[in-house]
């Protein structure tokens, strides 16, 4: 099975995250640093679209200016040009199989895809 995750090292969550599955042998692991690497709009919309999640629900909220920028009750649009310019503001980690994409908080939401 492939396995995306976009990744961010400083994250515990996503280390964790990362951990389970390269603890799979089963799994063809692909990890995006995304700060370094960002998606583009159109790959996070369908990423959030695949996830059944709104962007407003994998806004980072924490350690950002989201809430300054009015970003959680702003429309989806708003959010995804957001995002795209600034990738701080995207919860990690995310991860894509072929079997879903899931936003892992907590990180043991990753085996609903594997």
């Amino acid at each position: 099975m492939k396995a995306t995750i976009w990744h961010n090292p400083k994250c515990g969550t996503s280390r964790k995250t990362l951990a389970i599955l390269e603890n799979l042998s089963t799994v063809e692991l692909t990890v995006v640093e995304y700060l370094k690497h960002p998606p583009s709009r159109a790959t996070l919309e369908k990423l959030y679209e695949d996830a059944g999640i709104a962007p407003q629900d994998g806004l980072r909220l924490r350690g950002t200016d989201a809430r300054e920028r009015g970003l959680p009750e702003a429309d989806a649009a708003t959010v995804l040009d957001a995002m795209a310019a600034d990738p701080a503001l995207i919860e990690r980690p995310l991860v894509e199989t072929e079997k879903g994409v899931r936003l892992c908080r907590p990180q043991d939401k990753v085996l609903e895809i594997l």
